[in-house]
């Protein structure tokens, strides 16, 4: 018994010594994962980390400085030692481009506001207009009816609906505007999921969304309505 707790005593010791020196000093820091530009702004917000020791270093303390950085998802960590923090960094998708008057804003899968967009001419990502009264801070998620535009575009980037989406109206009731100008009206936020898939079949089925205009209507899952625009017509 005495050996087992002077065994104790001798590891707790060289944990509180190692802690305590700089043995196991930060020294490198190693950040993989998104792009150069993200990867310089973890590494900024990290400053302070050289000299600490790694047996001080968890995910609460990182978290607070590296999750409020807007183009950052997600993160993982891991100590390298003896002197190396290695920092895997799992970046913020864009999924649509969020328009206010001049200004133009990249939007994540999670509803979160990435950063301003210069050049929005460039970017083939669908279009949400909000008015000028819709408060946009970059880092932050957009308030939850506009969120829900981001969040439902999330599963169709692997899978998209034919022809793409043009544009995306959004409030009480979500509406995409395909490229074929065909109006998908999703209702409200519920099932969202369920009213995608259903649409798709729908408009596979039928090649509604090549009809040049119209609407299908899946507000009402169990009751859609398609009704297309007649090429006389368009």
């Amino acid at each position: 018994m005495l050996l087992g707790l002077a065994i104790l005593a001798l590891g707790v010791g060289g944990y509180v010594a190692a802690r305590e020196t700089s043995i196991f000093a930060v020294r490198t820091i190693d950040i993989r994962g998104g792009t150069p530009m993200l990867r310089a702004q973890v590494r900024k917000a990290l400053a302070d980390e050289p000299g600490r020791s790694l047996l001080d270093v968890d995910a609460a303390s990182l978290g607070r400085r590296i999750t409020p950085i807007a183009g950052v998802r997600a993160f993982e960590y891991d100590r390298s030692f003896p002197n190396t923090l290695r920092i895997v960094v799992r970046p913020e998708e864009p999924v649509l481009v969020l328009r206010r008057g001049a200004a133009a804003y990249l939007v994540s899968t999670s509803g979160r506001v990435i950063r301003p967009l210069a050049h929005r001419r460039r970017s083939h990502l669908p279009r949400l207009y909000v008015t000028h009264d819709v408060r946009i801070r970059v880092g932050s998620r957009l308030p939850r009816a506009l969120a829900a535009a981001a969040t439902t575009l999330a599963p169709l980037r692997s899978s998209p609906l034919p022809r793409g989406i043009r544009s995306i109206r959004a409030g009480k009731e979500l509406t995409l505007v395909l490229g074929g100008s065909l109006e998908l009206r999703l209702g409200d936020h519920g099932d969202l999921a369920l009213k995608v898939a259903i649409a798709r079949r729908i408009i596979r089925a039928t090649g509604a969304a090549f009809a040049g205009g119209g609407y299908l209507d899946v507000s009402v899952p169990e009751r859609p309505v398609l009704s297309l625009k007649s090429r006389v017509e368009g």
